[in-house]
């Protein structure tokens, strides 16, 4: 891969910094006000650190104390878009004074990228354009950015009962980052990735146009399904196609300590999970249990399974392929597609699906950390034993092991800009959580050790990485600058063998290089 990356860089000449004005923040509010209208006034829209509804603002989506900092100087206002107008002068007043832009629909960026930075900026909030529209007739729906997607589940579960939307767990991520990162779900065996079902979008880009997908151009269209929309524009919404689901769907979770033998089970795991029937999702979740007693600490392994089909079915697929599991009838439960979405979240059974639609009043509550891998072949046992090990140092953390195989074994790597497709046994997610400012350089520093632990057993050359799970210990770029060669680097693992496409994507339709932000897509114009 460094062969390739040096390769790269000769037959590439660099744009090595956006071409930005010295910031005038003054003239930016004075160029927003200026452009309000009587039918959509943007001044209702925008929040300085002088109105009294700013800190509120900043914090309710600002998931990770670790890095929420409303006190920031560098943050100029808040702009609550109510209208897409709104979105539209935000980019073209910031471009031309100099101001550089933060977008955030959920606010679940793992390192706060989308609501910090090091320079004068706005954030961008999309929370307000929410709307959903599904037309059952097409099997299509039209989400716009700052939805989540507890809303997008619970409207097309209150149009049909037999369509579905591939996408992640979390209910309250927003529509805008999730899809345009890629879009990880429990149904990716059976219908692969959220980018895989984008049909159309609509993008404001770097002169304040609204682009659909004809008007954008396909090799656009073809970057923000995977690639990430805040490295080309400002996604507005997107038009999805749903998918045909079952009447009834069967969950399970079963839990293994290790002293019940979860680390033979896993083991096992790693060998069958990606080949199931495609209908079956089993994810793998390694939990540190802490006991009663001080210092009494265990890894217990939670596996919880979805499958398209009736439980006496699920059953016998589970017997055949992982009787290790030891799964009980008792463990099993029949409900719809949206409850799922509850029991994925840990919610009781029979919880109301409302709780689905609840978006965040609070300040964030806890310090959190996250990373990713991807694994190609299993991890030995001696290698988890040592993986476990290292957990047991933490006060709170897990895993999650996430199968591959089905349709992503069909899919092609450049099929859309995310690239990990064949060849991936599972994807992992690392995640450790705190409430104690203090304890930050410490989990920190686990992390890092446990990441370091893990190497050995993942994908290399480059190390792969998740975009949706953004981690700036990959690779990344000061807020201000842009380094082609760090670029490079982080580019790598997260988008492999589309990189350089979406380089040129970018010397396209952004040459110089404002939508940016510390992992953002750096242009490269061919000589």
């Amino acid at each position: 891969m460094k062969e390739v990356l040096c390769v790269l860089f000769f037959v590439l000449v660099s744009v090595s910094y956006a071409k930005v004005t010295k910031p005038n923040t003054d003239n930016f509010l004075r160029c927003l006000r200026s452009r309000t209208s009587p039918e959509y006034p943007i001044t209702e829209a925008i929040y300085t650190p002088d109105n009294s509804i700013f800190l509120t603002s900043y914090l309710s989506y600002a998931k990770n104390k670790r890095c929420s900092d409303p006190n920031n100087t560098n943050l100029i206002a808040i702009i609550a878009a109510k209208h897409e107008s709104h979105v539209q002068a935000t980019v073209v007043c910031a471009k031309s004074n100099g101001v550089q832009i933060r977008t955030r629909s959920g606010g679940h960026d793992l390192d706060g990228l989308s609501y910090v930075s090091s320079i004068p900026f706005v954030v961008l909030d999309m929370h307000n354009l929410r709307s959903i529209t599904v037309d059952v007739r097409s099997k299509k729906a039209w989400v716009q950015a700052g939805a989540i997607m507890g809303e997008l589940y619970t409207k097309i579960a209150e149009k049909s009962k037999k369509l579905a939307f591939p996408a992640g767990i979390c209910p309250t991520v927003g529509a805008g980052g999730h899809i345009s990162g890629g879009g990880y779900g429990n149904l990716i065996r059976k219908h692969g990735l959220s980018v895989d079902h984008v049909v159309d979008a609509q993008l404001v880009d770097v002169n304040g146009k609204i682009l659909n997908r004809s008007s954008m151009g396909e090799d656009l269209f073809w970057a923000i399904r995977g690639g990430g929309g805040a490295s080309f524009g400002v996604i507005l919404s997107y038009t999805i196609n749903l998918v045909e689901i079952p009447k009834t769907i069967t969950v399970f979770k079963v839990n293994k300590t290790l002293e019940q033998g979860a680390t033979d089970v896993l083991y096992k795991w790693q060998l069958v999970s990606s080949k199931l029937p495609r209908e079956l999702f089993l994810r793998a979740m390694p939990d540190l249990k802490i006991g009663a007693k001080p210092g009494d600490k265990t890894i217990a392994v939670k596996f919880y399974a979805q499958f398209l089909g009736s439980s006496e079915k699920l059953m016998k697929i589970i017997n055949k392929n992982l009787p290790e599991l030891g799964l009980k009838r008792e463990d099993c439960y029949e409900m719809s597609w949206l409850n799922t979405t509850m029991f994925w979240m840990n919610y009781p059974v029979g919880a109301p699906t409302s709780i689905l639609l609840d978006r965040p009043s609070a300040p964030p509550g806890q310090f959190y950390k996250g990373k990713s891998d991807y694994v190609k072949k299993p991890i030995p046992k001696e290698g988890m034993e040592k993986i476990w090990r290292t957990m047991l140092k933490f006060n709170n953390v897990w895993m999650q092991w996430n199968p591959y195989g089905g349709v992503m074994d069909k899919i092609p790597a450049n099929a859309t800009a995310f690239p990990h497709r064949k060849g991936n046994l599972f994807k992992i997610q690392y995640f450790a959580l705190w409430t104690d400012a203090n304890a930050t350089d410490a989990n920190l520093g686990l992390m890092r050790e446990l990441y370091g632990v893990a190497e050995p057993y993942v994908s290399s050359n480059p190390r792969e990485a998740f975009l949706n799970y953004r981690d700036v210990d990959v690779g990344s770029n000061p807020s201000g600058e842009t380094n082609v060669e760090e670029a490079m680097i982080y580019g790598s693992k997260y988008f492999v063998g589309n990189l350089k496409r979406l380089m040129d994507v970018k010397a396209k339709c952004d040459p110089d290089n404002f939508f940016r932000y510390e992992q953002s897509i750096h242009p490269l114009l061919a000589m």
